[in-house]
């Protein structure tokens, strides 16, 4: 896709993040499996080794485990952020560890889809008298070229 033609936006935080106290995105993360499926054997490790671990390291994160019964649609881990934004992550055949680097992951991210952003830097209120550059306050003298003089 072309650049005018992916969406784009410019730099912001989320909720304004980082003015105060830092708010995780991520609400709530579920996973969905079947306790007997085979390709469900990384969701059963992942549950009985390391989802106390990822609770410990994300305590603001509620993390919900629901096996169905039967054999149900493959596994998923679904994560809820506070904009809204559903994620549904298939972890079918996926190590525990895999899960875990995948659980870390969708933690850290806002929510909001990856799309390109037009200035690393954006304002609300922009300066009426422009941008400062390191030639602003310096006479004109040096910044203008005129015509070169030769010595007669």
């Amino acid at each position: 896709m072309t650049g005018r033609g992916s969406p784009s936006r410019f730099l912001t935080a989320v909720l304004h993040n980082g003015v105060g106290r830092y708010v995780r995105q991520l609400q709530r993360l579920q996973l969905l499996f079947s306790p007997t499926a085979a390709d469900a054997r990384g969701a059963r490790q992942f549950v009985e080794e390391a989802a106390q671990d990822f609770a410990r390291q994300h305590p603001d994160v509620v993390l919900y485990v629901s096996p169905h019964s039967g054999p149900g649609p493959a596994p998923v881990l679904r994560a809820e952020y506070l904009n809204g934004t559903v994620r549904d992550e298939l972890i079918a055949s996926k190590t525990s560890e895999e899960i875990m680097q995948l659980a870390t992951k969708l933690a850290n991210q806002s929510g909001l889809d990856i799309i390109r952003i037009r200035k690393p830097f954006h304002t609300d209120n922009p300066s009426v008298q422009g941008q400062w550059h390191p030639l602003t306050n310096k006479p004109s003298i040096l910044t203008v070229q005129g015509p070169r003089l030769q010595p007669q």
